[in-house]
């Protein structure tokens, strides 16, 4: 007897590969980008509160998180979406803007849920493959727009490599294609960018009318297990993102430390420095023992292995740390806490 019938894009759907759990012998996990620190005292309160209104649904305009972020960042309110996450976002805007037949442009290798949610939405997806220097090729990329493209995703900083897109080459990169296909500057790591020359996206967003802004309270803001993401967009793709987000996706638990969160911002910049600043001894102590690495702008650093990543991973698993690897390609590792990283460091500066 047949079953239901399922779309065959969902069937041949590649599966998202989060950072392994450790298992009882692993003590530190480096393996999916989060915030080491727990979240600021102010967002705990928050959260204990709203906690006892979790038998309600919470507000499907996000209302006080919008308005919060509009004043943030000097938008109007209608052109601000939200969803669970970046993620949520970016497959919401795939949604509004690509079907079957319909191309989406991004760099390769960049963030692994671009090409799922691509075959969910039924597009197909364009890979542009990353410069010898593990950066967007832009130019190849506006080579690749054709009259099918609807979105093109641009990663900066980009996960899993680490380096950001630069403002003259990304303002050529958009004067070069057609102001009807959006172009979606993925900012999830925006807060960890220290490069004076890569441009703020919201700044982009301001001058160019097919340019839409994602962003995250995962990373930075510590808030990975909450799922909270927005978008600062031209009005009619923010609404396009609303239309299609699940209703009251983002919880009552979500929108209140958001808020929190934005208004504790002068403490959550501390600690981005105090991260940015291990990055920075990080990236020197595997630099100092040979290692080879592109610039990194985001909380992690990126070892282009190739074959024999999963190895490394491996024995980095041994000495009790869970790091990423993308076999053939290479190795990502989240910056954590001194005493964690100098457990991955032990591992990684041995005589090779």
């Amino acid at each position: 007897m047949a079953g239901p019938r399922i779309r065959q894009a969902i069937n041949d759907i590649p599966g998202y590969k989060p950072g392994r759990v450790p298992p009882g012998g692993a003590a530190f996990k480096l393996s999916s980008n989060e915030n080491p620190y727990p979240p600021l005292p102010a967002v705990l309160e928050v959260l204990a509160g709203a906690a006892t209104e979790i038998n309600r649904y919470p507000d499907l305009a996000a209302t006080a998180l919008v308005n919060a972020l509009s004043e943030r960042f000097g938008v109007p309110v209608d052109d601000i979406a939200t969803g669970t996450g970046s993620v949520g976002v970016a497959q919401q805007l795939l949604q509004a803007t690509t079907g079957p037949g319909d191309e989406v442009v991004y760099a390769w290798r960049s963030f692994e849920a671009y090409p799922i949610l691509v075959q969910i939405a039924g597009g197909t997806s364009v890979r542009v493959p990353l410069t010898p220097d593990a950066r967007h090729d832009l130019p190849a990329m506006a080579a690749a727009v054709t009259d099918r493209t609807r979105l093109i995703f641009l990663c900066s900083p980009n996960n899993p490599t680490g380096p950001a897109i630069r403002r003259d080459e990304l303002t050529e990169f958009l004067d070069a294609v057609p102001t009807d296909v959006l172009v979606v500057l993925d900012e999830a790591y925006r807060e960890f960018v220290t490069d004076p020359e890569v441009p703020d996206g919201v700044d982009v967003y301001r001058e160019r009318p097919n340019v839409a802004v994602l962003r995250t309270f995962s990373k930075a803001y510590g808030l990975a297990g909450l799922r909270v993401g927005y978008v600062i967009a031209p009005p009619q793709v923010a609404a396009a993102a609303r239309a299609c987000a699940v209703p009251f996706g983002v919880s009552v638990p979500a929108q209140a430390a958001a808020v929190a969160s934005l208004q504790a911002e002068d403490q959550l910049r501390a600690r981005v420095a105090d991260l940015v600043a291990e990055r920075t001894r990080v990236v020197q102590a595997l630099r100092d023992a040979g290692w080879e690495m592109p610039e990194t702008q985001g909380n992690f650093v990126w070892l282009p292995i190739g074959v024999g990543s999963s190895e490394f991973a491996a024995t980095c698993e041994a000495a009790g740390v869970m790091v990423r690897p993308f076999e053939p390609e290479g190795v990502r590792i989240t910056v954590a806490t001194p005493e964690i990283d100098d457990r991955f460091l032990a591992v990684a500066t041995r005589p090779r």
